[in-house]
């Protein structure tokens, strides 16, 4: 016959093991990643290989490889992941409009609009708060969009703009 404390103590150290894998398998991927500062002289898009500037436009993908890579314009962003279906992204970044604030990129509204310059004429750009990117969007002949949109979005450039073209 078990002795009473045995089997205490063996049922406390099963919930205990239970609660933990609970815990432990809750845990998002992402929880805790952050985004690297830029370099202007030294980060350079991994999309279109111009220099990155430390501004509202960057953008940048942590890897699950733990690499990151940087952009100058949320359309490099995504046009790169077109060209690396098979590259596993833990999490991706991109910057407040108004305040350069990092942002994780589900959390971002973003305005999509032909009146709205972006450094290789993707014309995105995103916010952290919605309603200002509402307001945003209403005074340049935008649309608000999120980013399950994003990932439908044509990236085509706009050749017409002036701006840099890839």
């Amino acid at each position: 016959m078990k002795k009473p404390w045995i089997e205490i103590g063996l049922s406390f150290l099963s919930v205990f093991m239970i609660g933990l894998l609970l815990v432990l398998g809750g845990c998002g991927k992402a929880e805790g990643v952050e985004p690297q500062a830029i370099d202007p002289e030294t980060d350079t898009c991994a999309n279109c290989n111009m220099s990155v500037a430390d501004d509202q436009y960057a953008t940048e993908l942590k890897l699950e490889d733990g690499k990151f890579e940087k952009f100058d314009d949320i359309g490099c962003m995504y046009k790169w992941q077109e060209k690396n279906p098979d590259v596993k992204v833990e999490q991706g970044f991109v910057r407040d409009f108004h305040s350069k604030e990092w942002l994780k990129e589900e959390d971002a509204a973003y305005v999509y609009g032909m009146d709205i310059e972006t450094p290789m004429s993707f014309h995105v750009i995103s916010f952290a708060d919605e309603a200002e990117a509402k307001d945003h969007a209403d005074s340049h002949s935008a649309e608000v969009m999120s980013i399950s949109d994003l990932e439908s979005h044509k990236w085509v450039k706009d050749m017409e703009s002036g701006k840099h073209g890839m």
